[in-house]
């Protein structure tokens, strides 16, 4: 017998053996592919700017907050909830470092801390008022988003705060490494690491994805989904805290007002991002791929003189198509799967 040949089960079916290629694995890797082609392209029609190192810095370098950001919503994704107050809660934690620091004198460190606590509550309010009153989690999020929004203006007298520490500034912008990129580039890479191994490689992580899938399913196993599903809005608003402080970092400072521009690009690089390695589930890595995506053909259409109008379109355009397009593989998976269940049967 060739030692080549799929094992096969008594009851006929095979086993799982080596993966072979199938439009599985097109689907799963389409986006990276996008993005390469984008990048040619753009090469070609600007070559004097586009593939230049600059511009390359530019967009690695200028994406972290908003990929910190969106990896804090895959927490609640994952969980089959919303969180719209993850932008809000990122300039809640920067205005406040800010005023700390640079207006009533508070060490660096403790006003990051303080910054860092203020998301953990924000997700555990979410939280709570989701699960222990029954209620839905777009409507909470949304009302401590705008709470929150009136909270910073009163803070800052709806004005920019500057002067923060420089050892903050210097510890995300203004030290530069390898290939003259920044350390807030860093950062978002190990944020993408760790929420990888979260939501993969740990036991938490898949709860979450079986609350997602099913959480009546769920309950009737033994899992603590009320815990479970505060627990997704508490880490979300803890990363969306650490993107306030990498955010603080960059500007210098705080704005009451430029923070809400982050939340539909993150969101659409969420969506975009479940149709690519993990296609149908809220991935890390596809995050990742999808904030570099879009932002390097809003780079590129900029560069080509389009206004600033065209970033919106782009962004929400973009967040349409990954909607669509994620929830057309979850439900082929989901029929996939019935079809096999059908077969062993």
């Amino acid at each position: 017998m060739s030692t080549t040949a799929e094992p096969v089960l008594e009851t006929g079916i095979p086993r799982p053996g080596r993966p072979r290629f199938s439009w599985g694995h097109t689907e799963r890797y389409a986006l990276l592919g996008a993005w390469l082609v984008i990048v040619i392209a753009f090469s070609v029609v600007l070559p004097d700017t586009y593939p230049t190192l600059g511009n390359l810095q530019n967009i690695l370098g200028s994406q972290s907050v908003l990929l910190i950001l969106a990896l804090g919503f895959l927490f609640p994704l994952t969980a089959g909830e919303f969180d719209l107050s993850g932008a809000s809660t990122m300039s809640l934690s920067a205005m406040t470092i800010a005023v700390l620091n640079a207006q009533a004198g508070v060490p660096l460190v403790p006003a990051i801390l303080v910054g860092l606590v203020i998301g953990v509550v924000v997700g555990l309010v979410n939280g709570l008022l989701t699960v222990a009153f029954r209620i839905d989690s777009f409507i909470v999020t949304l009302g401590t988003s705008t709470f929150m929004i009136g909270l910073i203006q009163w803070m800052s007298a709806s004005s920019s705060v500057t002067g923060v520490d420089p050892a903050l500034v210097n510890a995300t912008v203004g030290w530069r490494g390898l290939a003259g990129l920044p350390l807030a580039f860093v950062y978002g890479l190990v944020a993408t690491v760790v929420v990888l191994i979260v939501l993969s490689a740990t036991p938490v992580g898949r709860r979450l994805l079986f609350v997602g899938t099913g959480r009546t399913v769920a309950e009737l196993s033994g899992l603590n989904v009320r815990r479970l599903r505060v627990g997704a809005f508490v880490g979300a608003g803890f990363t969306a805290a650490v993107a306030g402080v990498v955010y603080a970092g960059t500007l210098g400072g705080a704005d009451p007002s430029s923070g809400q521009s982050f939340l539909l690009p993150a969101f659409a690089a969420c969506y975009l991002g479940a149709t690519a390695i993990v296609p149908g589930r809220f991935n890390a890595v596809g995050t990742f791929i999808a904030v570099y995506f879009l932002f390097s053909g809003v780079v590129g259409l900029q560069m080509l003189g389009a206004d600033n109008f065209v970033q919106q379109l782009f962004y929400g355009g973009a967040l349409i198509v990954a909607v669509a397009v994620s929830q057309t593989i979850r439900r082929h998976a989901v029929t996939s799967a019935a079809k096999a269940a059908a077969k062993r049967s």
